[in-house]
């Protein structure tokens, strides 16, 4: 099992990393959080967790009847690629892994590949 701070470190390894936070899923508070710009780690880890409830429920209005869980939510703007992963654990409820990938220097299957495996140490 991964601790939080190797978690993060495994995730700043991913080619293109430049952040990466641990966000609890209900409070929408961030975990941890690495980053080598000005980020306002707060702020960012509830607007994500916004994101992915408006999602949530767009999803859930579009499939009646369905159960939707997302395993994963890929945002790319014209600056970069925007990762999470969603985390059922143990604890009180998920955890979101987000990370904020170089448009030009990441790989996109490869990072969801690693953040997948990343999330399951996590988990473990």
């Amino acid at each position: 099992m991964l601790g939080v701070d190797t978690c993060l470190a495994e995730v700043m390894s991913i080619p293109g990393a430049l952040d990466a936070m641990l966000v609890d899923g209900t409070s929408g508070m961030a975990v941890a959080f690495s980053s080598a710009s000005g980020v306002d780690a707060d702020r960012s880890a509830a607007a994500l967790t916004e994101a992915l409830r408006a999602t949530t429920d767009g999803l859930t209005r579009t499939c009646p009847g369905e159960i939707v869980r997302i395993d994963d939510m890929l945002v790319t703007t014209d600056r970069g690629h925007h990762l999470l992963r969603l985390l059922e654990t143990v604890f009180e409820g998920p955890l979101v892994i987000y990370v904020r990938l170089d448009l030009e220097r990441s790989n996109l299957a490869l990072a969801r590949y690693r953040l997948r495996a990343i999330a399951g140490l996590l988990t473990t």
